[in-house]
């Protein structure tokens, strides 16, 4: 993997969010010269400029990225705590999701690296896939990351479509399922898939994320114009997952593990909630010498440990059935 140049100036738009914040540390820690701009960035716990914004003011987003080699708009709203963009604030969520994107790819003179998602291909691609595969998005979520990417990639940039990213985050203690399912089963609640919980999901800890997007930064000439899959490789079913959290948890408390228990799907539930998706990371491999290193088993349990702190010292309220 080619090292990251020292110096570099980077901008990290919602660098204090759940991924924002782990990939500013991350860039710092390899020489960057960081620029973490939030609503409420507070003070790096790293060598890092903090620039207060609301980031969908006109002009804010100029201004935020003016100076920066690389920005890399990690903004997310969905309005809903989760991925899902719900369809009453679809147009909310597409002044930050869509128009941020617009207003840093206009301003900046410089790479610009999305944070794309494996859902932008849809319900119709195969379980695994090569990034090869036509987008059919059929969610308001994918439509407006096909939306924000294309105008990335038209202006040279890149992106890196994740999978599910887990990890530990003391500020969104229910970012990601892992942490959500730690915390369920921390206050003693069975975990419940939907119908069998036999689809695979490839995961990737936010560790991994984040050396990912230093790898995309230190070879954004080589990546520009292009999506990129970054995962695992590997799938792992929604059950087997859950049942792994749980015994996690008992190992972590030396109490029984809760139980894995099948519900019925809720109205909101979509078609690729019930399929299988796996990312071959391969391709953007070969280009930067990434790949993920974090075994999920070691993953699961820091991430436990991580929520097991916070859920005892009262920082986070338990999880409600």
């Amino acid at each position: 993997m080619r090292a990251l140049r020292a110096g570099t100036k980077v901008v990290v738009l919602g660098g204090s969010g759940f991924v924002g914040s782990a990939v500013a540390a991350r860039l710092a820690a390899a020489g960057a010269a960081v620029r973490v701009v939030a609503r409420d960035p507070g003070v790096p716990p790293f060598p890092a400029e903090a620039v207060t914004a609301n980031l969908t003011e006109p002009g804010r987003v100029a201004a935020a990225v003016a100076g920066a080699d690389v920005v890399l708009p990690l903004v997310l709203f969905t309005g809903s705590g989760t991925w899902r963009v719900e369809a009453a604030g679809a147009d909310d969520a597409a002044k930050v999701n869509v128009g941020v994107i617009a207003d840093a790819v206009a301003a900046a003179g410089a790479a610009v690296v999305f944070p794309g998602s494996t859902s932008q291909v849809g319900p119709g691609a195969p379980e695994r896939i090569d990034g090869t595969e036509p987008d059919r998005p059929d969610s308001e979520y994918d439509r407006q990351k096909c939306a924000a990417e294309r105008l990335v990639l038209d202006a040279g940039g890149c992106s890196l479509r994740m999978p599910t990213v887990f990890g530990p985050s003391s500020g969104s203690p229910d970012r990601g399922v892992v942490a959500a399912m730690a915390r369920r089963a921390l206050a003693g609640q069975p975990l419940t898939v939907w119908g069998t919980g036999e689809m695979e999901r490839d995961l990737l800890f936010v560790e991994d994320v984040a050396e990912a997007f230093v790898a995309a930064v230190a070879h954004a000439d080589d990546l520009a114009g292009h999506a990129w899959l970054v995962g695992s490789g590997t799938g792992i079913s929604v059950r087997d997952l859950f049942t792994a959290v749980s015994e996690a948890v008992a190992a972590h408390t030396g109490l029984p593990a809760v139980s894995v228990m099948s519900v019925a799907p809720p109205e909101h539930a979509t078609p690729i909630d019930f399929r299988s998706l796996v990312a071959d990371p391969t391709a953007f491999s070969r280009v930067t010498g990434w790949r993920a290193r974090v075994p999920l088993a070691d993953a699961v349990a820091r991430t436990v440990a991580a929520v097991a702190a916070e859920f005892h010292s009262g920082r986070i309220e338990p999880a409600h059935p």
